[in-house]
């Protein structure tokens, strides 16, 4: 047993990756791809440095400090890594099994909730998204089945040991699931009632929650607050500005209700999933509200609509002025198949969006709206590394992603669709499983 602990923590000082949220320390100067910045166009055939985690310059000529690793990228493309402006990455594992899901809480309102804490780093889902250019993903709690206030949303890259070393940003958003007042035509009355009646129950609910946080807000002010509330404490940041509502609001009763409550009660939101915002265009621009749109890889919600309404949804919302972001569901299913969110936008730009506002919807656009552009998004001096290289366009599905940084540090792109891939490709060449 004891050599058993030895070899373990001789393994742990080897292994690069027990400082996975140390940046490299040997500077890295990717030279001769095409450097899709995002925010300044294209540097065809460019030069990137990366220093201490950082984009320390890029250009068509730039200068190596001494020592630097130079990698050769002809032909190739540079692209910040992608966003996934709406998922339970690390919060699910196997949906059918219960036990590997934990995107949501008990009760209506739980705004202390906080993602980050529960996300499971060692997932297997997050290097399968990230081996597809999805290297950040923003993480969204889910209400329960009588909830409305899910609790905090985290922005977190897809590397690190642990929560704290993947978190990218805490707390960028509180998640409101907003009750939805459609009722199917076929359910008999009484179950039309229940649901009338259950739709009114979380509106309550999220009323008394913010009444109840105004309240304590105000006493707090007068110092007459001995003990926190971390329920009421947790929404002092959405009341003074601080802190977004992602309102999660699919249908056009939803979101009309969405923006009126915003309005009424002074808060900052964001629709997230927008099936029917182009329909609401012209209000949400009104009001400066941003849209995470979700999925064009879904069934119209009317039976009625063309088979390109969902299609041509962003290139309405983007010709109406909308700040926009693209993403996936937010399911258990879409975390699956986060490495889709580029043939997501790659939808939406073949129907209206254009391939340069798509790119933008991935990258830049999300990081804007949660507050991280600063860091994340796009090509910049200063900003940081996290980045990819593939062989094309990567909103073309035979574009393939060939390594990839995350704040300064290359990442493995191996993952376990890859690793059977490899598996039963020697199978079928007649070679031993071992």
């Amino acid at each position: 047993m004891k050599r058993l602990l030895a070899s373990f923590a001789l393994a742990a000082v080897l292994s690069p990756a027990v400082a996975a949220d140390a940046p490299a320390t040997a500077p890295v100067l990717l030279t001769g791809a095409d450097l899709y910045t995002v925010s300044h166009g294209v540097i065809p055939a460019g030069q990137l440095l990366i220093r201490d985690g950082k984009i320390a310059a890029l250009g068509r000529d730039v200068a190596a400090p001494a020592g630097a690793t130079r990698i050769d990228l002809a032909g190739k493309r540079i692209y910040p890594g992608l966003i996934a402006a709406n998922s339970i990455l690390g919060l699910t594992e196997v949906s059918a099994v219960r036990a590997t899901n934990d995107y949501s809480e008990a009760g209506a309102s739980t705004p202390e909730v906080r993602a980050e804490v529960a996300v499971n780093p060692d997932t297997e889902l997050w290097p399968v998204a990230r081996a597809n250019g999805v290297l950040s993903a923003l993480i969204m709690p889910r209400a329960g089945s009588d909830g409305v206030i899910a609790g905090q949303a985290a922005l977190m890259q897809a590397d690190g040991w642990t929560y704290e070393q993947m978190t990218v940003a805490a707390s960028v958003g509180m998640v409101v699931a907003w009750p939805s007042a459609r009722v199917p035509d076929w359910l008999p009355e009484d179950r039309k009632q229940r649901v009338r009646e259950g739709v009114q129950k979380k509106r309550d609910a999220l009323d008394r929650a913010l009444r109840d946080a105004r309240a304590y807000q105000a006493a707090r002010q007068a110092g007459a607050v001995s003990v926190a509330d971390l329920r009421d404490e947790a929404l002092l940041p959405v009341l003074e500005g601080r802190m977004p509502l992602l309102v999660l609001a699919n249908d056009a009763v939803q979101i009309r209700e969405a923006l009126a409550f915003a309005a009424r009660e002074k808060l900052r939101i964001v629709i997230v999933g927008g099936a029917d915002a182009w329909r609401m265009a012209a209000a949400i621009k009104a009001q400066d509200v941003p849209v995470i749109l979700g999925s064009s890889h879904n069934l119209p919600m009317r039976r009625w609509e063309g088979y390109d309404t969902v299609f041509a949804a962003a290139g309405r919302l983007a010709a109406a002025g909308v700040t926009l972001a693209i993403a996936n569901d937010g399911d258990a299913m879409s975390a699956m198949n986060e490495r889709n969110l580029p043939y997501q936008a790659a939808s939406y730009a073949a129907h209206g969006l254009g391939a340069e506002a798509a790119l933008r919807a991935i990258t830049l656009a999300p990081a804007q709206i949660l507050g991280v552009a600063d860091r994340l998004g796009s090509l910049e001096a200063g900003k940081d590394a996290t980045l990819f290289v593939a062989d094309g366009d990567i909103l073309d599905i035979r574009a393939v992603v060939e390594r990839a940084w995350v704040a300064g540090r290359e990442v493995d792109l191996a993952n376990k669709q890859s690793r059977l891939y490899q598996q039963y490709q020697r199978k079928y060449r007649g070679e031993p499983k071992g």
